[in-house]
């Protein structure tokens, strides 16, 4: 009785001033793609969450993220074959410090930034997929800390470690035995923003060319995004990544984008969100031969529990389209997505992940989410 009186004496202070929460999302999954062999895939994924967060005093706090991706899934040829996969893995692993205008951040996490929504240039360390409704990605481990400044400027820093997975428009992947670096600073700017972003990191081609010699190779990284309101949203996103060893037509790569947003009065608001992509690789300076990508994509609100919304994205040099249809509908304790779409068995610029299996041809897929 003593030590525990003794025990909430001295922490007591400390306990009453922290919160540990567990929250969590469970979804359930079946798609249908009768162009492929394996034409039935169905799974789940859990991702349960727990944080715990620390007030030092009314500005500072101190949190710990941590969660886990638990998933399963069978591929099936119903009267030939099945296959079963399996994975379980941390998803976010954080511990944070922040202030009233800073925070600084360590461990697994995402880092996201940027004024494009479809085709990203700046999708430098995510994975997002926009026809994933649950937006799921795998995070980076390092350092991030930012600042916000009373104009709402505000200053990145950060320092990656341990990453070699290929995202965004990456063409080779990162060596990850070496660290990368970078910084972004963000200003407003008339009726919106402008941002600089700059990182450095050792590409690792050793797997397009087949020798290990060309597995640290340095790479800069530069881009401006801008984004400013008049009537619609206008926006330019663009990217220069130059590598100092010359590997062909992989040793520059630029990508512009352009675009635009609006929200027309018809019923309760049709949302239109239109974006061109330019990319262009060459193996000295800025390329003269670009490959262009068009996507747009519509959101409808039905009502207060029913949404509507579309995606389609077209290759002007194969003359490919990619489409997407989702309807969602909020049940009482769950939320149901059904979605649609046709995906061309090879198309550059949508960004895909391994946590989001997009099927070639005609499809279609249920899937239902509980969060708790």
């Amino acid at each position: 009785m003593r030590c525990t009186l003794i025990i909430l004496l001295m922490f007591g202070p400390f306990l009453l001033k922290s919160q540990i929460s567990w929250d969590g999302q469970v979804s359930a999954f079946g798609n249908i793609s009768p162009s492929n062999q394996y034409y039935l895939f169905t799974g789940g994924r859990y991702i349960p969450e727990v944080n715990y967060t620390h007030s030092l005093d009314s500005g500072r706090s101190f949190d710990i993220l941590a969660s886990a991706n638990i998933s399963g899934s069978i591929l099936s040829d119903p009267f030939q074959d099945n296959q079963t996969d399996g994975s379980l893995a941390p998803y976010r692993l954080w511990a944070r410090y922040a202030g009233q205008n800073y925070q600084m951040r360590v461990g697994l996490q995402k880092l996201d930034f940027g004024v494009a929504t479809l085709l990203r240039p700046l999708q430098w360390f995510n994975q997002i997929d926009p026809r994933d409704p649950l937006a799921l990605t795998n995070g980076v481990y390092g350092i991030m800390g930012n600042y916000y400044f009373q104009n709402n400027a505000n200053i990145w820093l950060w320092g990656l470690y341990g990453n070699n997975k290929r995202r965004g428009f990456d063409v080779v992947a990162t060596n990850d035995k070496v660290p990368e670096f970078g910084g972004r600073v963000q200003f407003p700017l008339l009726t919106g923003e402008i941002g600089f972003t700059y990182h450095h990191r050792k590409a690792d081609a050793s797997e397009v060319f087949n020798d290990n010699t060309y597995d640290n190779i340095d790479e800069n990284r530069w881009a401006i995004d801008v984004k400013l309101d008049w009537v619609v949203g206008l926006w330019l996103e663009s990217t220069y990544i130059h590598k100092a060893e010359n590997i062909g037509g992989l040793t520059n790569q630029n990508l512009i984008n352009l675009g635009a947003d609006y929200t027309l009065g018809l019923g309760n608001g049709l949302t239109v969100i239109t974006e061109h992509l330019l990319i262009g690789n060459s193996d000295s300076g800025f390329s003269d031969n670009y490959a262009n990508i068009t996507a747009t994509s519509l959101s409808y609100p039905l009502g207060f529990f029913d949404s509507f919304s579309g995606l389609v994205y077209y290759s002007w040099e194969t003359e490919s389209t990619t489409f997407f249809l989702n309807y969602q509908h909020q049940f009482k304790r769950i939320i149901g997505y059904l979605m649609g779409y046709y995906n061309p068995s090879e198309f550059q610029g949508i960004q895909q992940n391994e946590l989001v299996n997009n099927f070639s041809g005609p499809g279609i897929r249920i899937m239902l989410v509980f969060n708790h």
